[in-house]
């Protein structure tokens, strides 16, 4: 009885709390759907999402939106709907398993207008608190002015992390990237620096430190990582990278490396070892296996007609570069590794497969293709695909027939960079299909027989902001909590001089 007064009461406020607008008494009905952005028509959110504000687009002296579901409903007025934080989790909270309904009311000329209403659908299964992202302007030369954020997508909390230009002079800058956490934990984490404070931060469990990885034995410092699950071990590339520009080729700017290989950092030891160096391929993007017993990675075969590396023969073939995924047996017992394994085999369809991604739950694994290159967030082309690690327990078509394109999840523009939560059923990943130009983040739900929903973008307060930021979301990683260290904290650490590493030919407990 008393949960029920407590719910009667709940919704009393709910209502009570919306009462400065109405929804009008009489209108006419469109048979079109409103043209909000952004585009939340039919999406499936998680239980803990933000409140989903809009924007009416189509022309309209004013609005008003009903946000309704089992008996109670949110009414917001306005061209914008953003409706109160707390009444929209109890209004997700009452349509869990089930559907919201919107309703778009415009008035023009006087004359009030509804269009057809559209369903959001609100997935019991809840998502990550926190996500991170690089905020970097999508240009090719200004870098400098970036940094690392983190927000609750529980509502619009945003804090900068990790200030880039607290460590840049008039002399010299660098740019800080590649952030990372082992199992989604913001205690346990990574970010790369390059040029004049150059080094990777590591912060664990409460300790933070600079390491200088530049060593006589590697390529390079680590650049892309992957932490094991539990082992205090990070699976890095180590690349020589560089840039290219096109004229005439809609993909204006191409990333390429020129040698890559894959080591293995050892947090405790200051130790690396390197585990897979051939002579013709470029090795990249490592990811380790949920379980800990395997490291996934892709890989291209390319030979240089020259006698030595060629920058301009590998820019003028570019093309022909076609990356594999392949897996690495690893015994967490004995740190030993096993020989390369094939698992997609991209070039054979003549494109090229990158940033291999595991579920947390070890069945499905999703990976960006794209025709040919490692780098495709460049790519107009590029698309996130899925492929089926133990699909025993599905028996749809898709989870039977190998390697897919997510067709639901794909748009005309670039689809790149993308990370599990940490329960395995939301995806949040990098999208350029509102203008080809800036990435922002988007959400898909993931089935048990790897389908997702239509995507829905990351909610924020003004629902115009994304119009107007010129600036991309880039690498979005899905946390437990919030990072704890202050920007001050990781500039001081920055500025100061960085552990040297050793190198080993095995790797060492």
């Amino acid at each position: 009885m008393k949960r029920r007064l407590l719910y009667i009461l709940m919704s009393l406020v709910m209502l009570a709390a919306c009462t400065g607008s109405q929804v009008p008494g009489q209108y006419q009905q469109a048979d079109t759907f409103p043209h909000v952005y952004p585009d939340y028509a039919e999406v499936t959110i998680p239980i803990n999402m933000a409140p989903l504000n809009m924007e009416l687009l189509t022309g309209a002296d004013d609005a008003v939106t009903r946000y309704s579901a089992e008996g109670c409903e949110i009414v917001c007025g306005g061209l914008k709907a953003r409706p109160d934080i707390d009444d929209w989790h109890m209004l997700t909270a009452k349509a869990q398993g089930k559907a919201i309904q919107v309703e778009v009311f415009a008035k023009q000329g006087g004359q009030w207008m509804r269009f057809k209403p559209f369903n959001i659908y609100v997935s019991p299964d809840s998502i990550d608190p926190w996500l991170s992202y690089r905020m970097i302007s999508p240009s090719f030369v200004s870098y400098e002015e970036l940094t690392i954020n983190q927000r609750c997508v529980e509502n619009f909390d945003e804090e900068v992390m990790v200030d880039n230009m607290l460590c840049s002079t008039e002399s010299g800058g660098q740019c800080i990237n590649c952030h990372s956490y082992q199992q989604y934990s913001p205690g346990r984490m990574q970010f790369h620096a390059r040029q004049t404070h150059g080094g990777t931060i590591i912060a664990y469990d409460g300790q933070m430190e600079k390491v200088n990885m530049q060593h006589d034995s590697l390529l390079s410092a680590g650049v892309y990582p992957a932490w094991h699950p539990w082992l205090k071990l990070i699976a890095y590339s180590t690349n020589k990278t560089m840039q290219s520009f096109h004229t005439a080729h809609p993909n204006k700017i191409e990333v390429l490396d020129s040698e890559s290989d894959l080591i293995i950092y050892n947090v405790e030891r200051h130790e690396a070892t390197t585990i897979e160096q051939r002579p013709d391929e470029l090795e990249i993007f490592p990811f380790w296996a949920p379980d800990g017993r395997s490291l996934y990675y892709c890989s291209a075969h390319f030979e240089y007609a020259a006698d030595s590396i060629d920058l301009e023969e590998i820019t003028l073939r570019a093309q022909e570069l076609k990356y594999n995924i392949y897996r690495k047996p690893f015994n967490p017992e004995t740190f030993e590794f096993g020989e390369r394994e094939m698992v997609f085999c991209a070039d054979s369809l003549g494109m090229s497969a990158t940033l291999p991604r595991i579920s947390p739950d070890g069945r499905w694994l999703m990976f960006t293709m794209g025709e040919w290159g490692c780098f495709h967030i460049w790519h107009h082309d590029a698309d996130l695909w899925m492929m089926p690690l133990d699909a025993t327990h599905c028996t749809s078509d898709y989870a039977q027939s190998g390697a897919w394109p997510l067709e639901a999840c794909n748009s005309k523009d670039t689809e790149s960079y993308h990370s599990w939560s940490s329960n395995g059923r939301w995806v949040v990943f990098s999208s350029r299909r509102y203008d080809g130009v800036f990435t922002r983040p988007f959400f898909v739900h993931i089935d048990s027989c790897g389908q997702c929903t239509k995507p829905f973008e990351l909610p924020v307060s003004d629902p115009d902001r994304h119009r107007q930021l010129l600036k991309s979301y880039n690498v979005p990683e899905l946390m437990r909590g919030p990072v704890r260290w202050k920007p001050q904290q990781f500039a001081s650490q920055l500025k100061g001089e960085g552990v040297p590493i050793t190198y080993s030919s095995t790797i060492k407990h």
